[in-house]
């Protein structure tokens, strides 16, 4: 019978997070490392989804998360880092990470951008000291090209989430409980 100890578990624990972080520009250039995998992903965004070129035009703010790394085996965690563009200009930049719990056994990849579609959103978002997808905001989430619609009952929603670029061996992708809190890089 094996026997768990505090430390074991909190080591267990604390894994997949560490393993998430790899990867995502963890001691390396900085802001400029950020920039230039936001720039590509807002590219291959605009590509592969044209649709949200119209939710660009409409929204005031958008957080791109160009590489978000989740991994998890009963325990998981992901864990990425982006930049927060009002009017195509970065004015902050932003990690994101997620600690969960359930049937889950892989890893992977993906991109996701916040479309900020109100002032009020967008002031809400950055003034918070940890805003928190679920609890902090309303959204829309397309992983499908198709799916995504430009209407007016999407654009007056206050935040639209995007998630784009899916690669790995985990079912599915959620925002559901995420946290952002603002970095200096």
């Amino acid at each position: 019978m094996t026997v768990f100890t505090r430390r074991s578990f909190l080591a267990a624990a604390s894994a997949p997070l560490a393993l998430a972080a790899c990867g995502n520009g963890v001691g390396g250039n900085g802001a400029a490392r950020i920039d230039g995998r936001v720039d590509q992903a807002f590219a291959f965004m605009y590509q592969t989804l044209p649709e949200t070129q119209v939710l660009a035009q409409k929204a005031v703010g958008i957080l791109m998360m160009p590489v978000v790394t989740e991994v998890g085996l009963g325990l998981g965690g992901a864990y990425g880092r982006g930049a927060l563009q009002v009017d195509g200009v970065t004015v902050d930049y932003y990690s994101t990470s997620e600690l969960s719990f359930g049937l889950q056994a892989g890893g992977q990849q993906y991109s996701h951008a916040l479309f900020f579609m109100t002032q009020p959103a967008l002031l809400n978002f950055r003034t918070s000291p940890g805003f928190t997808a679920g609890a902090n905001l309303s959204y829309a989430v397309s992983t499908n090209a198709g799916a995504i619609s430009t209407g007016t009952t999407e654009l007056l929603t206050p935040v639209i989430a995007v998630i784009f670029g899916q690669a790995g061996l985990i079912a599915g992708a959620s925002l559901e409980g995420t946290k952002y809190n603002r970095i200096i890089p």
